[in-house]
């Protein structure tokens, strides 16, 4: 039992490590790919791809903000929405 256990440790560590290197290989290529789009694409004059990313990144949190905003407003019901007409206007 304890040959059957190595080898399969030994298909699993070869298995795993092959896994590994495909992932940081495609992850490694990806993040050349993004770099290169952000410098090209988005980055601003005197601005680092870090910055540019950074900067990104918080327009992206402060448009996801504004659009929590909007959901909960559109979420109120017909009554919440005449309280508030009511209360604002004296209709």
């Amino acid at each position: 039992m304890s040959k059957l256990r190595d080898a399969n440790k030994k298909i699993e560590e070869t298995v795993v490590g092959g896994y590994k290197k495909i992932e940081d290989a495609v992850v490694g290529s990806y993040k050349k790919v993004e770099d290169k789009f952000v410098d090209t694409f988005l980055k601003d004059d005197n601005e680092t791809i870090e910055e540019a990313k950074e900067r990104m990144m918080n327009n992206q949190k402060e448009i996801e903000e504004k659009n929590k905003e909007v959901i909960k407003t559109s979420l109120k019901s017909t009554a919440d929405i005449q309280a508030e007409i009511h209360d604002k206007y004296g209709i």
